[in-house]
């Protein structure tokens, strides 16, 4: 069998090679560490297109690939020491091993640290984000290097589609239309690849995925007994997203037994690179901890799919695209972003730190039609900068793009398309 499946799989490794290719915004700084010997640990959800990453960074190189999440080893025990002579018998002697999704091999931290003892070059991928936070950092320690792949942002979605567009085009009538149909079918459909590829509508194949996630990666791994309260955890939080909550009001809503259970159903959740979970910034640590928390979702399609409502709220999905923007930039949740209230209880919707600097806060808001709306966020704003000490602000809109002063301090307003591509 694991002769077989190793054959397999290496059709499957040059037939996914051979593919067209969109290149990916982090390609280029990960390149540089293929050489070294580092362990690189390629970490995101499930299909948000880590295993082409991988083989892609490896493109050009001899390399044995094992995938441990193929299904023909469901009821096969491994033996390591085999599977290593079956690779080298295929590939050769190479030092260069992609292991796909690695979390389903029991013991792998061990083994992998086994093999770059003995000199060989490690790609791993991997569906769990507790890989980063717990078992790298335990047994890792100083020898690796984690990329992040999430599904793709709006200029990956762009090159996918093969339009081109430059800032400015938005001068053209018809270029400026265009980019704003991409633009709306990206914020409802997300980036998913093979949404954005294959035009596929996110209710069927994202739904489907959700109910692959949640039980391959929660309900199998962690054992979960009420698979159904989780279920409804999640769809729950989906069709809530930027809401705030505590466990406490979570166990009310949904009837479980303790929020005990309800923490740690939405850490599994986290784990899985379902959702995020963005704490209220405070400089004092129990504060922090006590206030509640926003939930956000790894991408928009996931809302449109599991939708209760005829049609998702569009000024919360362009909220959530600009969190996950910011996350697909490097900026990690309640370490460098954050949400914040003012004294006078007016919401920041993201706030991002440099070391223990905050150097921007950020607004979001899609329809500035009514005044009222456009000075309560101004006014948010202004009074957040005056308390944080902080004078780079910015309101992200669907398409304004202007100047504001007020009370001696400057607003940015920039259209949502801009600041994606800009940034």
């Amino acid at each position: 069998m694991l002769k077989s499946t190793v054959f397999k799989q290496k059709d499957d490794r040059d037939r996914l090679l051979a593919m067209p290719y969109i290149e990916r915004s982090k390609e280029k700084d990960s390149q540089k560490w293929l050489s070294s010997d580092l362990i690189k640990v390629i970490l995101g959800p499930r299909r948000a297109g880590k295993s082409v990453f991988a083989l892609m960074l490896l493109k050009g190189h001899n390399f044995a690939y094992f995938n441990f999440d193929d299904e023909l080893l469901a009821e096969e025990k491994i033996n390591l020491d085999e599977l290593m002579s079956e690779l080298k018998q295929v590939y050769g002697d190479t030092k260069y091993i992609l292991f796909d999704e690695i979390q389903n091999l029991h013991g792998w931290e061990l083994f992998t640290n086994r093999l770059h003892r003995s000199g060989y070059n490690l790609v791993l991928t991997g569906s769990n984000a507790s890989l980063l936070s717990k078992e790298l950092a335990t047994h890792l320690t100083g020898r690796h290097i984690p990329i992040e792949i999430l599904p793709f942002d709006f200029s990956e979605t762009l090159k996918a589609k093969q339009y081109k567009f430059s800032l400015d085009d938005i001068l053209i009538p018809d270029k400026k239309a265009r980019l704003f149909t991409f633009l709306t079918k990206y914020m409802t459909d997300g980036g998913y690849p093979e949404v954005v590829i294959k035009d596929l509508e996110p209710r069927g194949y994202l739904d489907v995925l959700f109910d692959a996630v949640l039980f391959k990666d929660i309900i199998m791994r962690h054992k979960v007994r009420f698979s159904k309260k989780i279920d409804n955890l999640g769809s729950y939080l989906i069709n809530n997203i930027s809401n705030q909550y505590t466990a406490r009001k979570l166990k009310n809503i949904l009837t479980f037994k303790s929020d005990i259970t309800v923490a740690k159903y939405l850490d599994y959740l986290i784990e899985a690179y379902l959702i995020f979970s963005l704490d209220r910034y405070s400089n004092k640590t129990g504060n922090r901890l006590k206030s509640p928390k926003k939930t956000y979702i790894v991408d928009n399609g996931l809302v449109t799919a599991k939708a209760i409502q005829h049609s998702p709220d569009t000024g919360k999905l362009m909220e959530n695209l600009v969190f996950i923007e910011l996350v697909k930039k490097g900026y990690k949740p309640n370490r460098e972003l954050f949400y914040y209230k003012t004294r006078n209880d007016r919401e920041i919707d993201f706030i991002i730190k440099d070391g223990y600097k905050i150097i921007e806060l950020i607004q979001v808001c899609y329809d500035l039609t009514n005044q009222d709306v456009e000075q309560r966020e101004v006014k948010a704003l202004i009074e957040a900068g005056e308390e944080l000490e902080v004078t780079k602000l910015t309101l992200i809109t669907w398409d304004e793009k202007r100047e504001v002063k007020m009370g001696g301090m400057f607003i940015q307003f920039i259209p949502l398309w801009e600041w994606l591509l800009k940034n």
